[in-house]
């Protein structure tokens, strides 16, 4: 699979699912725009180890539940790197908490960074998605959004509305050439997870038909099969990558 002179656009890519992502596309020959919150060091860091690819990397700061301001970050990247041939919506939160202790904000917080986040993302690219008439937008889920999880009931309806916005948008684009699909991964081990207790971590993985935990990598190399032209005949899907827990 080669991904020479695309473009790719990968939200929450300074670290963890986003960062792999990166780093996979751009080893097939993209450039990358990663977009990010937070710790600019940890940004700068995420850019160099791009760079190191030999693409061309750029790294914007931007908050993707804002509106203008994904508006603004899109803008930019097509005007930086002449166009966008690849969206990946990766960025996310977790607010976990119980329904009788979880608070408004916590709920909003949550839908506000998922969901709509992806759903900015898609609306400011998605003129210049039709206007090329060519493109590939992979929005991550979760397990969750298909199967609902204890403590996670805004997590799971952000995800589940992510897998939603896909199938709607993938329908309305495929005449236009463009495809629309998820990715709903399980248990990942990122900085996320690797917070959690060894007993936590022990209950999760012996869950796992495969017993381990996922990689970052594993999620990376769907997201590239679904960014590349071997995909091309593929919309509206949503992939598991989750060692067979969500059978």
């Amino acid at each position: 699979m080669s991904l020479e002179n695309k473009t790719a656009v990968i939200t929450g890519a300074s670290r963890g699912i986003g960062l792999a992502v990166a780093k996979k596309l751009a080893s097939q020959g993209a450039n990358i725009a990663i977009l990010y919150v937070g710790d600019t060091a940890e940004g700068e860091n995420a850019k160099k180890e791009v760079e190191q690819l030999g693409v061309k990397v750029g790294l914007y700061y931007c908050d993707v539940s804002n509106f203008e301001e994904s508006k603004a970050a899109v803008d930019k990247i097509i005007e930086e790197f002449g166009g966008i041939d690849i969206l990946v919506n990766n960025a996310g939160i977790v607010r976990d908490k119980l329904v009788i202790k979880m608070t408004e904000a916590d709920f909003d917080s949550v839908i506000s960074v998922n969901l709509k986040g992806t759903f900015n993302m898609i609306k400011h690219t998605y003129t210049h998605f039709m206007k090329k008439r060519s493109g590939r937008i992979v929005n991550v889920s979760s397990i969750v959004g298909i199967q609902g999880n204890a403590g996670q009931a805004n997590y799971s309806a952000s995800k589940a509305g992510v897998i939603g916005i896909t199938k709607s948008v993938a329908r309305e684009l495929a005449g236009r050439g463009v495809t629309v699909n998820a990715v709903a991964p399980g248990y990942i081990m990122t900085d996320m997870t690797n917070a959690l207790s060894d007993k936590v971590k022990e209950q999760f993985t012996s869950a796992i038909p495969m017993k381990r935990g996922g990689l970052p990598e594993d999620v990376a190399n769907a997201i590239a099969f679904l960014c590349s032209d071997e995909s091309a005949y593929i919309t509206g899907e949503v992939i598991r990558v989750d060692g067979g827990l969500a059978m």
